[in-house]
């Protein structure tokens, strides 16, 4: 049944109100100039700004940023239910996919039908990574923590023991969406280690 646009317009505001939660899920990154965690708000308008700043760094000449934006501002909103998942916590991690992908349904399902499935196909974008435009999302996402995480000296890496073979191996999908973007943040990671800040990983030689 075809709701009126008032009908519409209640739903899409229940679903703004609803989404001021993210500003309440803390991550294990910290902000540079406070050293507090960062909230999940922050995070996805920092992200945002990475893709309007490093566009032009991405693989591909024609990247649709206005998708790219699309799909980072909606793709952590699954984290009012699910709870921020740390990078580095392998256990937390192998269940993830499952656990957002429920709350996805409930908070995307808060929206008209049409929006609620232009969001969720937008999330399910993310996660597949098959297209250019989910790859440089996931390598704007991978390189924003990285970054805070370097500009406070480790940070939560050093917080949780994490070492320079594991941020490599978790951060080379870079490379995926933006070759040029992942050079220069792995000489900012080995930057950090020469510094002291970040220990080999029990591989090392």
């Amino acid at each position: 049944m075809n709701e009126s646009p008032a009908q519409r317009l209640i739903r899409q505001v229940g679903f703004i109100a609803e989404c001021d939660k993210l500003k309440e899920i803390f991550r294990q990154t910290l902000n540079t100039q406070s050293r507090r965690a960062e909230n999940d708000a922050e995070h996805s308008w920092h992200l945002c700004l990475c893709v309007i700043v490093l566009a032009e760094h991405a693989n591909w000449p024609n990247l649709d940023v206005l998708h790219v934006l699309k799909m980072l501002i909606v793709h952590d909103l699954v984290e009012i239910d699910a709870g921020d998942t740390f990078a580095y916590d392998t256990a937390a991690m192998a269940h993830q996919h499952e656990r957002e992908a429920i709350a996805a349904d409930r908070i995307f399902g808060l929206l008209p039908a049409d929006q609620a499935n232009e969001f969720r196909g937008l999330w399910d974008e993310f996660e597949e990574k098959k297209t250019p435009e989910s790859r440089f999302a996931t390598a704007c996402d991978r390189f924003q923590p990285m970054l805070l995480n370097c500009r406070v000296q480790g940070g939560g890496w050093k917080r949780h023991g994490i070492t320079h073979d594991r941020v490599v191996a978790r951060n080379s999908q870079i490379a995926d969406g933006s070759a040029a973007l992942w050079v220069h943040a792995e000489k900012m990671i080995q930057e950090l280690a020469d510094a002291g800040h970040l220990p080999p990983g029990p591989t090392a030689i």
